[in-house]
């Protein structure tokens, strides 16, 4: 029986722990300690809660009471009120009560209503390097269920009925991969974890390896098990060392309790797992080129077919599956395939996750049923644009996805609509853009980044995103021709077909959709060398109101290039050609008088 009556869980990801969670968490510890509480109220490091908006967070159970922006002299006080005197701290809430109130719990909070959670099933609930939590949790109990219960074919043909498709970004059906793979001939057959997530902004593979390893081992474990495959390889970028150490920690537990190695179960069913570190390179995401590093060998894509299923990682049967579609797996079995595909679209079963970021009040990793609009989830999840600002698009699919405007934002999230767009569901990231993004600036950062993430093997690849890159950057400098956006549309349409992986297929996407939807911006750019946005600097003109300024100065003492003079109580102005549009003026300003054209 346990003997604690509170648990206070702290969330340990890397998002919380880059704002002081593990000095939170040790503080929390002693002080309990100092208090004669230690045997009372037990602290649980766990997993990404997924609210990072928010961190450092806690959540005390079983009171369900939520905390966040946790700060180490906040602790004294909290053990104090809450746990010695059963006062909850409304201050350190999400949303504090008023007199009288109830107080606010977890499941009360917007951001986590609308989520539904099957990969993230156990995220900040369980102690990720404790594998007695996860056993606790029905952890490698559908594991039990494939070794002592069913075949091969039976798993194989269960997971086809879930319609559970890849969560890496190509969506193809996981349980037909699987077959592929088993009907391949050839000895020994490996199967790989993708967990080289290297999307700006996406966090989804790394919070799940973070907060559940486990989850994925044993997904991966019955995929072996399906596949007749005996050994299993995780990729996992180098710069997720927390998610690494979990993970190894986790291979080694599951192998102390006989789940992972020799005879699993006392089955005969054997099945190991190891760490491969990726060095960063985006390409690598790319399955080929993902089994050429594995190999030792430069990251680059090949020509298929033969494809992994017969020919992958040391010229053997491979089957790749990124982390998120391993972690779906174990609950597929568990609960039955009718439960899983009873969620979604006719096309797109189950739930999806998504890194919400970018300019919006709710940022975090959310799981959310495939068909939800994307109004729902910048509106009901994330909670909207900050200081009630426009809502004016999404990129979605990562860098090499599209930007949809805020005019289809009751588009629902699956393969085909998104598809439809000019988008891509990719790995699963979701920017949120209000009215001062331009839209011209962000197709050109996000092709700079799969310009730079080139492997160079392709001539349109490695030429013509260089030669758009040099459009863009002219356009935005106030330096387009007309002819520009022709001569856009004409590279875009040559790399997108002549790429041979996905990165150069879909690379033209951000500036293709932003080129179908917010032309107007494009236009402006080029015929009246105007950014409308007012980010694009060289376009950007600043002057002063002479009606608003009240000669305060403050604008002169913050120009880096004394380019603004006047005397005080007078009227400034600001010399252009020694202006270089930094715009530290227009923010210092207190009477809105810098005006910006």
């Amino acid at each position: 029986m346990d003997r604690f009556r509170t648990h206070c869980l702290v969330c340990t990801g890397t998002g919380c722990v880059s704002n002081g969670a593990f000095e939170v968490k040790r503080a929390l510890e002693e002080e309990l300690k100092r208090r004669g509480l230690e045997h009372e109220v037990q602290v649980v490091g766990t997993g990404c809660n997924g609210f990072c908006e928010r961190g450092p967070v806690m959540l005390v159970q079983p009171e369900g009471v939520f905390y966040q922006q946790l700060r180490v002299e906040d602790v004294p006080n909290l053990v104090e009120e809450h746990f010695l005197k059963g006062r909850p701290v409304n201050d350190l809430m999400y949303a504090p009560t008023k007199k009288d109130e109830t107080v606010p719990l977890m499941r009360d909070i917007g951001f986590f209503k609308d989520q539904v959670l099957v990969a993230l099933r156990n995220r900040g609930r369980i102690d990720p390097e404790v594998i007695e939590d996860y056993v606790g949790h029905d952890g490698y109990a559908a594991l039990e269920k494939v070794l002592t219960e069913m075949t091969p074919e039976d798993v194989l043909g269960e997971m086809k009925k879930s319609g559970l498709r890849g969560r890496g970004g190509a969506g193809f059906p996981t349980g037909l991969k699987w077959e592929f793979c088993r009907r391949a001939t050839g000895h020994p057959k490996y199967i790989i974890c993708n967990g080289d997530e290297g999307d700006p902004g996406a966090f989804m593979d790394r919070s799940i390896l973070e907060a559940d390893p486990h989850s994925v081992l044993e997904g991966m474990a019955i995929g072996a098990y399906a596949i007749g495959a005996e050994h299993g390889i995780l990729y996992v970028r180098d710069e997720y060392p927390l998610a690494i150490k979990r993970v190894e920690i986790a291979i080694g537990q599951a192998r102390n309790l006989g789940l992972l190695g020799s005879d699993i179960l006392g089955t005969g069913f054997s099945f190991d797992a190891r760490v491969v570190r990726g060095g960063g390179a985006f390409v690598c995401g790319e399955e080929t080129a993902l089994m050429a590093s594995i190999e030792g060998r430069e990251g680059r894509p090949r020509f298929r077919p033969p494809f992994p299923a017969e020919k992958g990682v040391w010229g053997k049967p491979t089957n790749i599956n990124n982390v998120e579609t391993w972690a779906n797996v174990a609950p597929i079995i568990s609960r039955g395939a009718e439960w899983f595909a009873s969620m979604g679209t006719e096309t797109s079963k189950g739930t999806k996750i998504f890194s919400l970021v970018g300019t919006v009040n709710n940022s975090g990793l959310v799981e959310v049923p495939m068909g939800i609009t994307i109004r729902k989830i910048v509106f009901d999840i994330g909670g909207g644009i900050p200081g009630g600002r426009a809502f004016k698009a999404v990129q979605i699919g990562g860098p090499s996805g599209g930007c949809i405007p805020a005019e289809l934002q009751d588009t629902i999230i699956d393969y085909e609509s998104l598809a439809r767009t000019g988008a891509i569901m990719g790995s699963g990231g979701l920017v949120v853009m209000d009215e001062r993004t331009c839209m011209v600036d962000v197709a050109r950062y996000f092709l700079e980044f799969t310009q730079s993430e080139s492997c160079g093997k392709c001539t349109f690849c490695r030429i013509g995103t260089k030669r758009m890159m040099e459009v863009l950057t002219r356009i935005c400098e106030g330096k387009g021709e007309p002819s520009d956006i022709a001569l856009l549309e004409d590279l875009a349409v040559r790399i997108r077909d002549s790429s041979l992986c996905a990165l150069g297929q879909t690379a033209p996407n951000p500036v293709l959709t932003t080129l179908k939807y917010f032309r107007h911006e494009y236009d402006a750019h080029i015929q009246e060398k105007r950014c409308p946005s007012h980010v694009c600097a060289a376009l950007l003109v600043y002057g002063i109101d002479p009606d608003k300024c009240t000669g305060c100065t403050l604008c002169a003492r913050v120009c880096p290039v004394n380019a603004i003079t006047g005397e005080r109580k007078q009227v400034h102005t600001i010399n252009q050609a020694l202006c270089i549009k930094c715009g530290q003026c227009y923010t210092a300003c207190r009477f809105d008088a810098i005006t910006r054209e």
